[in-house]
């Protein structure tokens, strides 16, 4: 390599290096292949599969574009390849190289149950047969979300009903051994009423009852939303951005981004 980096071989060498942080918990997958390094006190990995490529650094923003920089330059990283980093100074160099793209977001966790919420009673596990309401109503209040009946790496969905009517939803889309929240909607005809603090605690509890960890994915101007957050027991915040180098394709939509924080 062409700075001196230390190999990272296997998942739990990659945890170990991290103090097993939640966002890498959630994100280096069990049972693949998975490469990683450390230098300077920053940690990088890279997932290779036949569906993505996925690549994080955690640590000093210094130090991590350094690293993630390096991977770059020796072809370790494919032109077009999006990487999540700490959080950077919009003046600085997002990666060692040139950048085609980037977002900021913001990776939230909570380690306990919510506190209970007025009407959290009403949030139920939907079925097969609520899909086709489902859709609707994420056409509806949310249509740019990437969280779909049927789409890849949802494990359940949980909803609230207004008699026949589904009114606010949203996702389970845990990978490896934290909960994850995600493509959180309500109806605007039903907004401002608890629904989304309903939702977002019933949905959390019921992840805490089995993870140790329940996370979620948030733009830092949805202030409204981390407020709630914040509120309902999300305190562990990992700032984030996500790049895109340049090169290869033309870069995808935001879409990309908007799945890895659960939009």
């Amino acid at each position: 390599m062409l700075i001196a980096a230390e190999a990272l071989v296997g998942r739990e060498a990659i945890l170990a290096a991290v103090d097993h942080h939640p966002f890498f918990r959630h994100t280096v997958p069990r049972h693949a292949p998975v490469r990683g390094w450390r230098h300077d006190g920053a940690v990088c990995w890279l997932l290779s599969s036949a569906q993505s490529t996925i690549c994080a650094a955690v640590g000093a923003p210094g130090a991590a574009v350094e690293l993630v920089g390096a991977l770059a330059e020796e072809r370790t990283l494919d032109p077009g390849q999006w990487v999540h980093l700490p959080r950077l100074d919009p003046a600085t160099d997002r990666a060692g190289a040139a950048v085609a793209a980037y977002r900021d977001w913001d990776f939230l966790w909570t380690t306990g149950a919510p506190p209970p919420q007025p009407g959290e009673e009403r949030v139920v596990r939907l079925r097969a047969a609520d899909h086709p309401a489902l859709a609707e109503l994420i056409d509806e209040a949310f249509p740019t979300s990437t969280a779909r009946p049927g789409g890849t790496g949802i494990v359940d969905w949980y909803g609230v009903r207004d008699g026949d009517r589904l009114i606010a939803a949203g996702a389970d889309r845990t990978r490896e051994e934290v909960g994850f929240l995600a493509g959180l909607v309500v109806s605007p005809t039903h907004r401002n009423r608890g629904l989304g603090a309903a939702l977002t605690a019933g949905m959390t509890r019921a992840l805490s009852s089995r993870y140790d960890t329940v996370a979620l994915g948030v733009y830092p101007d949805n202030v409204g939303a981390i407020r709630l957050y914040r509120r309902l027991g999300y305190t562990g915040a990992f700032p984030l951005t996500s790049v895109r180098l340049a090169g290869g394709a033309d870069p995808p939509p935001d879409a990309w981004v908007a799945r890895q924080a659960g939009r």
